[in-house]
């Protein structure tokens, strides 16, 4: 399983919002860059990056922020938040960024979804933002009535290879993740989930790694909760044939 730290980017500086209530903010640096190399350093080989602002707006409004830690950074690098068409597609891909997400228009759009899928491949994922069941869109301020697990297998049938799927509720809480909604994301077969949203605890990987086939880490790394080092060595160890079942029976939540 990979880890993706996470940054937020609203007016340029690093963020954490809470549930994703814009008016719900923590600012935690006023240098991407300097957070994305922060994160390099210690050995993460991936990164998940969100232009809030570009969610909320539909537009890549922190396109310059972003520019600069994929030119001054070595890594994976995933990028969702105002990617509504293919132009701004061809834009990332361009820069150097490794993987685009699609939310909003794939909710409002699949058959754009789909097609940016086939065209490009494992460069294209999709973000599917989960409240009560249900997919948010427009940076998770409107709702829709689209049942998210459906929504996932919807997807893997018109040839999207990897799905970002967020627990609204869980996110920014450290509270702990929605394990049980992985657990049934798991039979959607040729499909690979990451996880997002209120992942906590060390106990929390052991159990999703043998899951997904990624995790992506914000809030808990940024106040400290999880040890980004700590998570990095934790998920390189295998996964046993009955290490991860009996981890599964056991998880009674915190």
């Amino acid at each position: 399983m990979k880890i993706f730290p996470a940054i937020d980017i609203r007016g340029g500086r690093v963020v954490r919002l809470l549930q994703g209530d814009y008016d719900k903010e923590t600012v935690y640096s006023e240098d991407p860059l300097e957070v994305a190399r922060g994160f390099e350093k210690t050995g993460a080989s991936c990164l998940h990056i969100v232009d809030l602002d570009g969610a909320r707006d539909g537009r890549p409004v922190n396109f310059p922020a972003i520019e600069k830690i994929v030119t001054g950074t070595d890594m994976f690098i995933e990028i969702g938040g105002g990617i509504r068409d293919e132009d701004r597609i061809k834009k990332y891909l361009s820069l150097g960024v490794s993987r685009v997400i699609l939310g909003t228009v794939a909710a409002k759009d699949p058959d754009f979804a789909g097609r940016m899928a086939r065209k490009y491949g494992e460069k294209i994922a999709v973000g599917v933002d989960v409240r009560d069941g249900r997919i948010a869109v427009q940076g998770w301020r409107e709702a829709t009535d689209i049942d998210g697990i459906e929504f996932c297998r919807e997807l893997r049938d018109m040839g999207v290879k990897t799905v970002i799927y967020t627990d609204i509720s869980k996110d920014g809480g450290l509270g702990g993740t929605n394990i049980d909604v992985y657990r049934k994301l798991r039979d959607i077969q040729g499909l690979e989930i990451i996880a997002a949203g209120g992942i906590r605890y060390e106990r929390e990987l052991t159990i999703l790694r043998g899951l997904v086939s990624g995790a992506i880490l914000g809030k808990a790394l940024y106040s400290d909760k999880l040890s980004l080092e700590r998570c990095l060595e934790l998920v390189k160890s295998p996964v046993g044939k009955d290490g991860i079942e009996s981890e599964d029976t056991e998880w009674k939540g915190h």
